[in-house]
Parts: C-alpha cells; sequence; structure tokens
C-alpha cells in the first residue's frame, strides 16, 4: 500500500511540473510610467524620435490610443496605485499624492514606523503600507511562491514604491539633500552594493537638476539598466518586474509647460534612453522574452498664457482662495469660523469637530459649501463626495468622482473647474497642471511590446485599470485583489 501511495504521488508531482513547464510566461515585465506625458506627445514629439525607442514601440507594438484615467483626481500617486492595481482610489485608497488619514495630513507613501537607508531625512520615512490593495508584482510574487522579483526605480518616493508593491524586494528614489538613491527599512538595512556604486560613480551628474533637465532621465535609466544586471532580472523562467517611472518630465513640465521649448530635450532623452533600454533588454533578457508596457499615471492642461495667447478657453482655479473665501462666507451665514478645514487640489475637507460643536447640522453645511462654491465663475460643479448621485453632472464625470472618493481618506467637497481652468497657486507661472477630468489631463498613452504582443493599433476604450488585468492575463496569474479593470484583447 505504502508503494502504492509513493507511486500515486510521485505521478502527480511529475504531472503538476509538466502542468507547470507547459505554461508560457516572459522573463521579464518592465513597467515604464512617463509623469505628465499627455497621449499626444507621442505624435507632438514624433518627427525627433528615433527608430529605436518611441517609433519601435509605436512601428511594432500594439497601441491602444484611447486610454482613459477612470477617476479624478488625476495625480501621481493615484496613477502609479491605479496602473499597477487595476482599481482606483476608491478601493487602492490612495486618495491623492497628499490627503488626511486619521484626521492628519500625511502623503500617500508616508510611513514613520521605517528610518531612511542611504538617508537621514524625512524622506527615508516611505513603505507602501498606505496602500489596500495588491499589486502586479505582489501578484507574481504569489503565483510563484516567492520566485519572482520586483523592483522599483524612480526620482519621486511614490512612483518608485507604489509601482513596487508591498512584497517588493526593493524601492529606491532620489534624495534632493544627499544627492543619491535611497530607500528605506522597509525593504533593507543597507543599501546594496550596486546601489552604492551607482551613487558614487554618477556623484556630478546626480548633483545637477535632476527634476529639470534631460540628465535626470538618464539617471532614471541609469538606475534601470543597473538593477536588471544586479539584481539579476529576467535571467531565468520565473518572470520579475522592473517598474520604472520617469519623474524628470513631471517636475519639468509644471516648470515650464506643456511642448515649451525646455521639454524637447527631455523627451528626446526620454526617446534616446528607451532605445538604449531596449537594446540592453534584447541582448541581457532576449528579444521576445520580455514584455514592455509603457503609459502615464496622468496628463496636462495647457497653461493659461499658452491657451490665451491662442484665444482659447483658459484660467485658473485657486484652491486656497477659495477655501478662505468660502470659510468667510460659512462664518457669516452660521456665526462658526472655519467650517472648512483644509484644501488639497480640487478636494476640500469639512472641520467635523468645529460642526459637532456648534451643534450644526453637517448635511446643512455641505449644502451651503455647494452653493458658494458652485457660484464662484471659475467653478463648473461643486459637488457633496457622499452624495454624488443627486447631482445633475454627466453619468461620466459623476462615475469619476465615486471611483476617485475614499470615504475615510478624501475630502467631502470636490470641486470641478470650468473645462480649461486648472488648480494654481500664483499668478505668473507658466507650468502644466492636471487632476482635472479633462481629455488633457486623463488621456494617456499606453504601448504595450514584446512577448506575445502583436502589432496593432485600437481606438476602442480602454482604461488605465485594463494594464494591470491585461498583464496578469498574459502571464496567467491572478488580478490584484482590487482590481476592477478587465483585459485588454490585442
Amino acid at each position: 500500500m505504502k508503494r502504492i501511495l509513493l507511486a500515486m504521488t510521485a505521478v502527480l508531482l511529475t504531472s503538476a511540473m509538466s502542468v507547470s513547464a507547459q505554461i508560457q510566461r516572459p522573463r521579464l515585465v518592465v513597467g515604464i510610467v512617463v509623469d505628465q506625458m499627455r497621449w499626444d506627445y507621442l505624435y507632438q514629439y514624433y518627427d525627433m524620435w528615433g527608430s529605436g525607442g518611441f517609433k519601435r514601440l509605436l512601428g511594432e507594438g500594439y497601441s491602444c490610443a484611447n486610454t482613459m484615467i477612470d477617476y479624478v483626481p488625476t495625480v501621481t500617486a493615484c496613477g502609479h496605485a491605479t496602473v499597477y492595481t487595476g482599481t482606483t482610489p476608491a478601493i487602492h485608497g490612495i486618495a491623492g499624492n497628499d490627503y488626511m488619514l486619521n484626521g492628519q495630513p500625511t502623503s500617500s507613501v508616508k510611513d514613520t514606523t521605517v528610518t531612511g537607508v542611504g538617508t537621514t531625512g524625512k524622506v527615508g520615512h516611505r513603505s507602501p503600507r498606505n496602500l489596500l490593495v495588491t499589486t502586479l508584482g505582489d501578484q507574481m510574487k504569489l503565483a510563484t511562491r516567492d520566485q519572482a522579483r520586483a523592483v522599483g526605480i524612480s526620482l519621486k518616493d511614490r512612483a518608485a514604491i507604489l509601482p513596487a508593491g508591498h512584497g517588493a524586494d526593493g524601492a529606491y528614489w532620489y534624495d534632493n539633500d544627499t544627492h543619491q538613491f535611497v530607500t528605506s527599512t522597509y525593504y533593507r538595512t543597507e543599501l546594496p552594493k550596486w546601489v552604492k556604486d551607482f551613487n558614487k560613480s554618477h556623484k556630478k551628474q546626480l548633483a545637477r537638476d535632476v527634476w529639470k533637465d534631460p540628465v535626470g532621465v538618464t539617471m532614471t535609466f541609469g538606475m534601470a539598466r543597473a538593477a536588471l544586471k544586479a539584481e539579476k532580472l529576467g535571467h531565468d523562467a520565473v518572470p520579475d518586474l522592473l517598474a520604472i517611472s520617469v519623474s524628470t518630465t513631471d517636475a519639468a513640465g509644471h516648470e515650464f509647460g506643456a511642448m515649451s521649448a525646455e521639454m524637447t530635450p527631455i523627451y528626446a532623452q526620454l526617446d534616446t534612453e528607451l532605445a538604449e533600454l531596449l537594446k540592453v533588454l534584447d541582448k541581457e533578457v532576449g528579444q521576445g522574452n520580455y514584455l514592455v508596457f509603457l503609459t502615464a499615471d496622468h496628463g496636462g492642461t495647457y497653461s493659461e498664457p499658452h491657451m490665451q495667447a491662442r484665444r482659447m478657453m483658459s484660467g485658473r482655479f485657486y484652491s486656497n482662495t477659495t477655501l478662505e473665501e468660502t470659510n468667510a462666507q460659512l462664518q457669516h451665514r452660521f456665526g462658526v469660523a472655519d467650517l472648512l478645514r483644509t484644501q488639497m487640489g480640487y478636494t476640500f475637507y469639512l472641520n467635523n469637530e468645529a460642526i459637532a460643536r456648534a451643534g450644526l447640522d453637517r448635511d446643512a453645511v455641505k449644502t451651503a459649501i455647494v452653493d458658494i462654491m458652485g457660484n464662484r465663475p471659475e467653478v463648473m460643479w461643486a459637488v457633496d463626495a457622499e452624495r454624488v448621485n443627486e447631482a445633475s453632472i454627466p453619468q461620466e464625470i459623476r462615475e469619476r468622482i465615486i471611483k476617485g472618493y475614499h470615504h475615510k481618506r478624501s475630502g467631502e467637497i470636490f470641486v470641478m473647474p470650468v473645462t480649461g481652468y486648472y488648480s494654481s497657486w500664483s499668478g505668473d507661472e507658466r507650468g502644466t497642471q492636471h487632476g482635472s477630468w479633462n481629455q488633457s489631463d486623463s488621456h494617456i498613452p499606453l504601448l504595450f511590446y514584446g512577448w506575445h504582443v502583436p502589432h496593432g493599433e485600437k481606438t476602442a476604450l480602454t482604461h488605465m485599470t485594463d494594464i494591470a488585468p491585461t498583464v496578469c492575463a498574459m502571464l496567467h496569474i491572478q488580478a490584484p485583489d482590487g482590481c476592477l479593470g478587465q483585459p485588454i484583447e490585442f
């Protein structure tokens, strides 16, 4: 009997190994997020692209030319979390770059339980713990019994941490004080030798303005190539994840504006670095053995000076001014100061403690706020996010508010400026902004290239939330546990 059981066990193990051997997967998944890249930049800059970067992806890969962000606000942290989870802020919990958590303002990846590695500054107090769902990388690890490796690289902390996931083998971001790439004790207690070597050998470049100069793109891709080699990503049959986010495009866009002269060399360098990365992948992983997707976390609105010079609709929404003036009118009406606690972009938080102390009707206060803000000339709609289904706004926009609203972290009031208007902090800036539902902010590029990806293009509607489930379906693994998106058919 014992021999029979052993024989049956051997057959079952052999069968399981045979099935496993038949699963076709790429050796490496490379996710590239270009911060603030509008979809139309693929064609605005097309004539300056070389043959090996964007043109290679467009000419040999698959373009989802009508990919939209499913929620508001369209900002960096939300975008990176959504790309890699397949869900929206309502579920993954990253309600903005900054938001209220347990009654206190926080950044999307702030974690005071960890400390910096390579830095003593606050930039080291970072982890993915605020993210409430699993990611693409997490699912890859679960599906391979932790054999898959996942690494995130970016200048921005949130853009390295959120894509890499909870179970990441490493996430590395730039520290303005030490002028080097760092991490936190969430991942390890000492910088790996390859990161130390990179920081040392690129000391001069890292001391430059990596945020607004093409050198920032070069350093980001340089770190990615170093990680590829040192971490042995894509070196065996188990698929790994390399998550790269380019932050210079966003910082420079905010400073100089969409399609400004200063942006041209940055996007030219991005194309050069992209081509070099593909060459390295061909050599190190093997052409046809890796899967690349390229997208953006959000787009960007043309500045008021740019649009008005062309007699087109544009303007600015000053959230601080709106907060102050609304509070003044609320005090006149209810006799209580500061009934709005704070604002974060287009989101406004009630001072629930002050409302309760004064014995005011919370719904009456919210109704008053909606009326006051809705009457501002630069505002199209002001909405009570807790009762958005009662608002007379288009269904598509209502759904974006619902998907972007996290009931424990988001502000109770959401403002939609007049189309073409954008959140602003000063009166003389020429830079790009974003955060709204409009096409400029929410229409993003989405390119797939490599393993089992045919050449083609589709203009049928696809969503940011579809990226993670598409990759998971190609890998034959479960989608992240909060996923709302659907696999894209090529």
